[in-house]
């Protein structure tokens, strides 16, 4: 699913980070882990995740429980209201004053989750995309929906929400398969945190060159 014909943006002087995957595949730890490197290396970092903790994203978090109060289309809205939000009041004031943002979760969740609930996926980018800043690196992290269910379950010691359901997962799984855009990185999440680290420090290290953020020769101190 290609998502590549999209319209242009404003230059903006911060960095935008998504880290995206079906759950337990480790996006909470790798974005405390990445933000702490790159504050050693004196950039300023936003750490933020979705849903938010505003009234949407509160809302959004009690559908974890019980996800049949809400049809398909309100829980989109939702999503949509709650990135609007996100959007106008952390987001692109953090991007204008030149910060790195790094967001656990951001618009490839929403098409990649509730696509698997029926709506078009394609149709959910496009309309995050008219509104929502395209991070500049999308960080996708795998791994079979099986270890990940194993890892929700090791790691929170109780049942699985609606969202987390094996068979759920699988269908989330293959709609992230099949995204395919400019500065998404596929990682593989299935090793140990440390060589997950490394993998995503390769791909954060080529932007942040890229975008003169950091010289080659302070990377090489680190």
């Amino acid at each position: 699913m290609k998502t590549d014909r999209q319209p242009q943006q404003p230059a903006r002087a911060g960095v935008l980070i998504a880290l995206e995957g079906i759950d337990g595949t480790g996006k909470s730890t790798q974005q405390q882990l990445l933000a702490q490197r790159l504050r050693q290396l004196g950039l300023e970092v936003v750490v933020t995740r979705e849903p938010t903790d505003g009234p949407y994203g509160r809302r959004l978090r009690e559908l974890f429980l019980n996800r049949a109060s809400l049809s398909p289309e309100e829980e989109l809205q939702l999503f949509l209201a709650d990135r609007r939000e996100h959007v106008a009041k952390l987001i692109e004031p953090a991007l204008k004053a030149g910060r790195v943002v790094i967001t656990d979760r951001y618009y490839y969740s929403t098409a990649a989750y509730q696509g698997a609930s029926g709506h078009d996926p394609a149709a959910i980018l496009a309309i995050n995309e008219s509104f929502a800043p395209r991070p500049d690196l999308v960080l996708l992290l795998e791994a079979p929906p099986a270890v990940g269910v194993r890892r929700v379950q090791e790691g929170r010691g109780e049942s699985l929400n609606d969202f987390e359901q094996e068979d759920y997962l699988r269908r989330v799984a293959g709609i992230f398969a099949g995204f395919s855009a400019p500065g998404l990185v596929r990682v593989n999440a299935t090793g140990a945190i440390e060589q997950v680290q490394v993998e995503i420090w390769q791909a954060v290290e080529a932007l942040l060159m890229s975008k003169k953020m950091i010289a080659a020769k302070i990377c090489q101190q680190w």
